[in-house]
């Protein structure tokens, strides 16, 4: 594991400016991630995205006590939908020239939901949502000075067999077989984006037991469950939300999780290719590498060409719902 002194000692060394963009930043990790950016680097410039105004005000205040000196800009939409990823995404281009890091960790519980496009919730905002995120910016990405990064929070180093016949993983009832089939997709379509922007590392990271709220849309009976479950594991497994700010900011900044064939501080990490430095990491809630278990996974995946195929599956529905082809 990696100490989290450590990792405090790595954020401290932060560039003075950095420009990051937030999707799910209004709350949870995203916005513990947010917060530990805000406290590191001396002159942020940070965009946030979510649905909640009333959540991001109060955000803001605390952002502008925290750090008075950073630059921060609320864009409020429900990113499930694609288009609204597309408005998203325009906003941003037509302020920045760069973008430093993407953060990543729009999610919901759901079931059955479905988007107005067609879409099944989950798979929407964990897959289709994110990868239009990282197509779209990555030209900032690419004009970046210094570090240039993509971080999805999800379950990485918990990737499993794909299975299922469609991405929408609507037939998949096991829970522990849909999150090890989405956990693989996350990650093999980590590799195809980087296969567009070399100079752009991409982590899949698993954030550990964390007090996020993502069961808020099951309604009350969830949202009882997750405080009786956050009551009884809290004093061992959770990890406080400091922290978990911390330690993916660290994920966001550290030279271990550079591009590939880029200059590392310190130990570059083992890749999903099974390669020292690859550019695209799988990361557990320790901070370390996915072992031979996840690597030998994803080995397969690709034999059986389950890379190619979760690309064509999602390019398909973002042609189908923007009528653009992807880039």
């Amino acid at each position: 594991m990696v100490a989290l002194t450590a990792i405090k000692a790595s954020n401290a060394t932060l560039p003075t400016r950095l420009t990051a963009v937030f999707v799910g930043g209004t709350s949870g990790i995203g916005l513990y991630t947010l917060l530990a950016l805000a406290r590191h680097c001396a002159n942020p410039t940070i965009y946030f995205i979510g649905r909640s105004q009333t959540a991001a005000d109060r955000i803001l205040i605390d952002l502008r006590t925290l750090n008075p000196k950073g630059t921060y800009k609320f864009i409020p939409s429900d990113v499930a939908l694609i288009k609204n990823v597309d408005a998203v995404c325009e906003q941003i281009k037509v302020r920045e020239k760069h973008v430093n890091i993407l953060v990543q960790s729009q999610g919901v519980m759901s079931v059955g939901q479905e988007t107005s496009e067609g879409m099944h919730a989950t798979a929407s905002l964990v897959l289709h949502s994110r990868m239009r995120f990282q197509l779209n910016l990555l030209p900032l990405l690419q004009a970046a000075p210094g570090l240039k990064r993509v971080v999805s929070i999800f379950t990485g180093t918990k990737e499993g067999p794909i299975t299922a016949t469609e991405l929408q993983m609507r037939t998949l009832k096991n829970p522990l077989k849909a999150r090890g089939q989405a956990a693989s997709a996350v990650t093999l379509l980590l590799e195809e984006a980087q296969r567009r922007a070399k100079d752009v590392s991409f982590v899949h990271t698993y954030p550990g037991f964390v007090s996020t709220g993502i069961g808020r849309d099951f309604g009350i009976v969830a949202k009882v469950l997750s405080k009786a479950v956050e009551t009884v594991v809290g004093p061992w497994l959770l990890v406080p939300n400091e922290e978990s700010g911390e330690r993916n900011l660290w994920l966001a900044t550290s030279g271990r999780f550079a591009a590939a064939g880029g200059e590392n501080e310190v130990d570059a990490a083992v890749g999903t290719n099974g390669k020292v430095g690859s550019g695209v990491y799988t990361v557990d809630e320790k901070g370390e590498s996915g072992g031979e278990a996840v690597l030998k996974v994803l080995r397969e995946l690709r034999e059986q060409k389950k890379d190619e195929w979760c690309w064509e599956e999602v390019r398909k529905e973002l042609l189908r719902i923007t009528e653009k082809e992807s880039l």
